[in-house]
């Protein structure tokens, strides 16, 4: 019996695990297609980077911060955003975040209640995200921007569960499923959408695409458009 239940419990996460690439793909092509629309409209350069390491942002942070103690262990520890991190740049060739996407699912009690079984106890892989967004929160500290988005679904997102509560927390107690892209004061809270089930590619391209257009709006109001404006000769 202890057998069947842990080969049950294997094929719940390989399916678990092959719904969540799935959904990580389709995040990653409307990203890419936001981009190419975005240099067009725009005339300006961006580029797509899957990681970003802790080395790189306590560089920048020792620059902005030089009375500060910043401290890490590894020069190859680094942070994998599962939609990565899109850059708006600039003549100089210096790199701007504008949309910085994670896509997590967790729960498979849906299933387990189908087969009649028991169901568990909800899981905690939420609070791993947790990890990521203190490191990208502090890396847009001197911005007045937050435009990280995560889309979370599953069987532990449902209306009701007490881990939205997790996530929420996450979210500096912002609402979910809303976009806060601008800083409010002490607040940058970022984009958490969740519920229960998958998330379409055209909801979360309307979504990605109105965060990073108005992020390099914003870049340009800062530093002035002249800056990323690409040259033709």
């Amino acid at each position: 019996m202890a057998h069947k239940m842990e080969l049950s419990k294997q094929r719940e996460n390989i399916v678990i695990n092959n719904i969540s690439k799935y959904q990580e793909i389709d995040c990653n092509i409307v990203i890419d297609k936001i981009i190419k629309i975005l240099e067009c409209e725009f005339n300006v350069k961006l580029v797509k980077e899957n990681s970003i390491k802790l080395k790189d942002i306590v560089d920048k942070l020792k620059v902005l911060y030089p009375d500060e103690d910043f401290f890490y262990y590894y020069n190859t520890s680094n942070m994998k955003p599962d939609g990565g991190l899109v850059y708006l740049v600039d003549k100089d060739m210096n790199k701007y975040p504008i949309l910085i996407t994670e896509v997590k699912n967790q729960g498979t009690n849906d299933m387990r209640i189908a087969k009649g079984l028991k169901p568990q106890s909800l899981g905690n892989a939420i609070e791993r995200l947790g990890k990521n967004v203190i490191g990208l929160r502090t890396y847009l500290l001197n911005e007045s921007i937050f435009p990280f988005v995560c889309f979370g679904y599953g069987y532990d997102f449902k209306e009701g569960s007490s881990i939205l509560d997790r996530v929420v927390t996450i979210a500096m107690f912002g609402k979910l499923n809303t976009t806060y892209l601008y800083n409010n004061g002490p607040f940058n809270r970022g984009s958490f959408y969740f519920r229960h089930e998958a998330w379409k590619n055209e909801e979360m391209y309307e979504i990605l695409y109105k965060i990073a257009k108005s992020s390099i709006y914003y870049y340009f109001s800062k530093y002035g458009d002249e800056c990323f404006m690409r040259e033709y000769n």
